[in-house]
Formats: C-alpha cells, structure tokens, sequence
C-alpha cells in the first residue's frame, strides 16, 4: 500500500471546556509516535514535528466583563497540520458577565470556535474540527416554513473560514452533509467500542439472539437499531408512538400509547439503542415496560450522555432492578457525580480519535476506521469461540460431577 507523507506536523487545540480529554488524546498519541520512532517502523519517523512529547498548541481564550473574548495562539502554528477537538455541550466553565456567573453554553463554545478557527486561518496548512457532537445537530430539517436552519447554517460558515475536514460522530441524521458537498466530512461511529466495553464489562451478557434483544425506544432510532441487531445477529424489537393527529399541545401532536413490535421480551437481557440520552426519560419509559414484560436485565446504549434532568430517576430505577447499567462515551462531559455512579459505565473513546487523527493527517482513507463492521465481527467471533470454551469446560465439570455421584 502506497505510504503518502504526512500533512504537516500535528497541533492539536482545544476549548478550556474539554481541555482534560485532549490532553488525554495528546499523551496516547504522543506515546504511539515516540514507540514508531524508537522502532524505525515509519518512514516519515524522522520529520521535524513527528514526533514530540505534546502536540497541544499553547494557547488561551480571553474573556471580557461583557462577555465577549478573544483568542490567542503563544506559538507558531504556520504549517501544521491543525486539529481542533471541542466540546460543546460541555457544561463546566462559567465566566464573570456584569458581575453574574454565566455557563457556557453551546452557543458560546461554538463562537469560542469560530474564533480558533480564524485566528488559524492563514498561518496554518490545513485546519481540522473534530465536534463529536454536532451543534444544533437536532434542527436538522424544517418542520414549517417558519423556522430556522441552523445545522446547515453552521456547516456552511466552517467550510467558509477554511475548514478542510470535519468529524462528526453518530449524527442524528447523515444528511446534514448535503448542506456543503464539497467539504469533507466523516461521521465516525461509537458502535464498537460501546459493544465491546458492554461485553467486557458484563461478562453475563450473551451474544445469542434466544437469551439477548436489541430494542429501539422509538421509530425515529429504527435504522441504528437495525445496525446493532444486524452486527450482533440479535433480533429487533421496536417501540413506536401512536400519536393523535386531531389536536396539537404545545406544538406536538399527543402520544396516545406507546406500541411495541418484536419478538418476546421475557427471560431475555435487552440492550436500549438510542442516539442520545437527554433528560432519559425515553429510556427510562421503555425500560420500565421491557421489565414489565419480563426482561431480565437492561442496558442503555447511547453515544452521548446529557442528563439534563439530573441523575435521580436514573438513581431510583437502577435501585429498583429496573436497569443494569447505562454506557454512554466520553466524546462530551461528564460530571463527577455521573462519573461515580455505579450504573454508569464509560465508553473511552481516546485511543478511537488518535486513529483518526493519524490516519487525516498521513492522508490515508478513514473508511475503515469509520465502518467499524469488521472490527465488531471480528471482536464478536472471538467472543462466540470463548463463550463455546466456557460451555464445554462447563459440560466436562457437570459430567465429572455426575460421575462422581454414580
């Protein structure tokens, strides 16, 4: 395979807000690098840059008492290969306006981007964002003439101020890229290492569509539904809403009654797939008529964890027996309270972005790093051969014992 040269050197820049999980991405890839160079087993080893102890380009957002900032670079970034990883739905940093505690909020941090992003523009050779969660991502299309389109108002602007590549993971809706044809974007999916965490973590989960199911909690999430069942080889059940379409209550039409279509719930572990958790109350709703039904245990599987409502019905309902455990990514903040609770278990998505970053800035196709289906089917038949060990070591101990008893 044709090994191309590297773009230029990696600087990698964040927002204040997520400034402890790029220093996290700096570290694992600064530790690959330097193993590369110690082994020789890299031509481009030896390029000035390729090797460094961080790669995180100094440099600070400056605020003043009305709100308003700036951003400032404290060293050259003129020919590198620039990544911006943000966050915006980080939630932690509040600054001073008017004498009033302020949070930023995904607004600000998107402002704060644009101004990394121009004080680039110009010096650096090619500009990269890595936004795991895209903004405004949710308003991804009109309902009525009346409103507003600001996910493709915002991709338009990056590709304006120079953006060369953009990652996106586990989007709402893929389509969003249809607003700037001609910029690069890719939307990486968490699929593998949330299946493979769940499986090592929970070591009673098994791969076998007769004791596990793989639920959507509404027809909106059908499709990543039919992605997790179709790698894992599980059946598919799914939750729709039926609406009454005579009436409207604030803006929407009422949920008469939740409708499930699958096959049989119990005596089956199931696994909730859902794009996001918000308040969780979706997941929670659905979780608690799976248990209704006889499920056995339930795991809830999102890429981004909000709890916008707090942790105390997710608290009560693992108290309850009603969910096992929630696995959700560090791709956004998490709050030390979600972080030590004993249902939540996070998904480290650390070593999956020092892939891509290589793989951009050496060039190479991110196709196989995006479609994870191989790297799932392949983790899932080494789980399938020990599983199959584990039951015959099983059977062996059973017959010895009923030896034993004759």
């Amino acid at each position: 395979m044709l090994q191309l040269e590297p773009c230029g050197p990696i600087g990698i820049i964040s927002h204040n807000a997520n400034a402890e999980f790029v220093k996290a991405v700096s570290d694992v890839l600064s530790k690959k690098r330097r193993m590369r160079f110690e082994n020789l087993s890299n031509p481009y080893v030896s390029t000035p840059g390729y090797s460094r102890s961080n790669y995180i380009i100094d440099s600070d957002l400056v605020r003043f008492q009305t709100g308003e900032g700036k951003y400032q670079i404290q060293e050259s970034v003129r020919g590198h290969d620039i990544f911006i990883i943000t966050d915006i739905l980080s939630h932690n940093v509040t600054i001073d306006i008017f004498g009033n505690k302020h949070i930023l909020s995904p607004d600000d941090h998107y402002r704060d981007l644009l101004r990394i992003i121009s004080t680039c523009s110009g010096k650096a050779r090619r500009i990269n964002v890595i936004m795991p969660f895209v903004y405004e991502g949710r308003q991804e299309k009109r309902e009525t003439s009346n409103e507003s389109m600001d996910v493709a108002a915002m991709l338009k602007q990056l590709y304006e101020l120079g953006v060369a590549n953009l990652i996106i993971f586990d989007p709402h809706d893929a389509r969003i890229a249809n607003a700037v044809p001609l910029m690069g974007i890719d939307f990486p999916k968490s699929a593998y290492k949330i299946i493979s965490t769940l499986l090592s973590t929970f070591d009673t989960i098994k791969v076998d569509k007769e004791k596990t199911l793989v639920v959507s909690p509404d027809e909106s999430g059908v499709n990543r539904g039919i992605f997790y069942s179709s790698l894992m080889n599980l059946p598919l059940g799914i939750f729709y809403r039926d609406r009454d379409y005579t009436k409207k209550i604030d803006g929407q039409h009422p949920i008469k009654a939740y409708k499930y279509l699958g096959e049989e719930i119990s005596g089956r572990d199931v696994l909730i797939i859902d794009d996001m958790i918000n308040s969780g109350s979706t997941m929670l709703r659905t979780s608690k008529i799976l248990k209704v039904h006889g499920a056995r245990d339930i795991y809830c599987l999102a890429p981004f964890g909000l709890f916008t409502d707090g942790l105390d019905t997710f608290d009560e309902a693992y108290e309850d027996g009603v969910i096992k455990a929630v696995l959700c990514t560090n791709l956004n903040y998490h709050t030390p309270e979600v972080l030590s609770r004993k249902w939540y278990v996070d998904v480290d998505m650390v070593p999956y972005i020092v892939r891509i970053i290589e793989a951009i800035n050496m060039n190479e196709s991110v196709t196989d790093l995006i479609n994870s289906t191989t790297r799932i089917t392949d983790f899932l038949g080494q789980m399938r051969i020990g599983e199959l060990f584990d039951e015959e070591f099983e059977n062996k101990g059973e017959n010895k014992n009923e030896r034993g008893a004759t």
